[in-house]
């Protein structure tokens, strides 16, 4: 019999705070929702529409993002705060253990954008993985 094990990866709070930038797609990434990111980045939120009705979706989008990602030593939120903020300095890279590829975002600011816009399409898959990779070495 499987069972499924919910567990708290992403925040409903940074969701919603994310959310006031919504416009840009931040909270849909942030749930890793990247293709409905996306189009939120060049249609500011579906001319705003979209936004106003995601208020009511963060909590639905947060317990399937809490399904569908591996628990792990690496902070999901963290990860994403330092890649907001401070993705063309590497900082997140450098946090999941990526020293080389943060060092090189570090001096190119971010791989000149490509590589910050790549790290928002994949960054929650990214510390999945890892998470996933280190239970089966632990097993």
């Amino acid at each position: 019999m499987t069972q499924f094990a919910s567990s708290n990866t992403h925040s409903k709070l940074v969701g919603y705070l994310l959310w006031i930038f919504g416009f840009t797609g931040a909270h849909r990434f942030y749930f890793g929702k990247p293709i409905t990111g996306t189009i939120w980045f060049f249609t500011f939120g579906l001319l705003g529409i979209g936004w106003l009705i995601d208020v009511f979706l963060i909590p639905a989008m947060d317990r399937q993002a809490d399904m569908r990602f591996h628990t792990g030593p690496t902070d999901y939120t963290l990860a994403w705060i330092l890649l907001t903020f401070l993705g063309v300095f590497g900082l997140h890279r450098m946090y999941m253990g990526k020293w080389l590829t943060g060092l090189i975002y570090l001096f190119t600011g971010g791989l000149f954008l490509i590589g910050v816009l790549y790290d928002f399409w994949t960054l929650n898959d990214q510390i999945s993985l890892k998470h996933a990779r280190r239970g089966l070495f632990s097993q």
